[in-house]
Formats: C-alpha cells, structure tokens, sequence
C-alpha cells in the first residue's frame, strides 16, 4: 500500500493494511497542524529507542507481533512494564521516559500519533540508523506550519 503525506488536507487510508504493510522502521503517513500519524517496523530483539519527549503526547497502537512497553519518570527509573501485542495501546504522557520492546520473533509493527508534530511530513526512514542520522543533521524537523510550543524542552535519548 503506498501512503502519501499531504500534509494538512483531508486524508483518509486503511491505517491497519497500512500499519502491517509498512517495512520501514519509520515512515510519516500523515502530518497536521497539531499531530502527525507515523507507521513503524521494529525488528525482532530491537526498540523503538528509550526516549522522553517533555512536550509531546503519544498515542501508539501495535497492529503485529508482541513487544514490552516500559515508562517511567526518569532514564533509569522505567517502573511501568507491561506486554502488548496486537490490539494493544500504549498511552505515553509528555515528559515520561518510554520505550517498546520488541520481544517476538516477527517485525513489530505499530502505529503512533503524536501531538505536537515531531517529524518531517513523508519522511521514510528504513532503519532506525537512519532515523538518528536524519534527527542529528536537522533533515528530520516538523514543517514550520505545524503549530509546536513555545518555548520547547529538546527531546532526550538513552
């Protein structure tokens, strides 16, 4: 299935066919004002990444495979732990330390929904590599026309 960003319009496509399609560590299906919708692949015994965003709220839904879910208030204080696979949600507040887990032995597939926009609308990212290299030389920003705080805290990463 192939997913077109296009930006702030009206867009509508099947989340879940897209969500279990989609290979690619990171890949921004859709980008508005004030959230953005981003399809991930993780592999069997890797993780998102552990990381707290202090301004941005996420919704994240797993469509394949089992993973683990920590948070917690701090980098080496993750005290909520708890398995999920598909049909689970994960609810992650601003300014909690997160991360999950791939712990099956299939490609982790899952959706999030973050607010405010954190990425660059379309972007593909095949790995999570990629992902780093494209945050640390500034190609992977929210558009200017997305609405972000005012004065940010930046992100941290593990």
């Amino acid at each position: 299935m192939k997913i077109t960003d296009n930006g702030p319009q009206p867009n509508v496509f099947d989340l879940e066919t897209a969500t279990i399609e989609n290979s690619n560590y990171r890949t921004v299906a859709w980008t508005g004002r004030y959230l953005q919708v981003t399809l991930m692949s993780i592999p069997p015994g890797s993780s998102i990444g552990l990381e707290v965003h202090p301004e941005t709220d996420q919704f994240i839904r797993i469509d394949a495979g089992t993973g683990r879910a920590t948070m917690g208030p701090e980098e080496d204080d993750l005290s909520f732990q708890a398995d999920v696979s598909d049909g689970w949600s994960v609810q992650v507040p601003a300014g909690t330390w997160h991360d999950i887990i791939n712990t099956g032995q299939v490609d982790l597939r899952l959706y999030v929904v973050y607010a405010p926009v954190h990425h660059t609308p379309g972007i593909v990212q095949a790995t999570a590599a990629d992902a780093e290299r494209d945050e640390d030389s500034g190609r992977d920003e929210p558009p200017e026309w997305s609405v972000q705080p005012a004065d940010p805290e930046p992100d941290q990463k593990a």
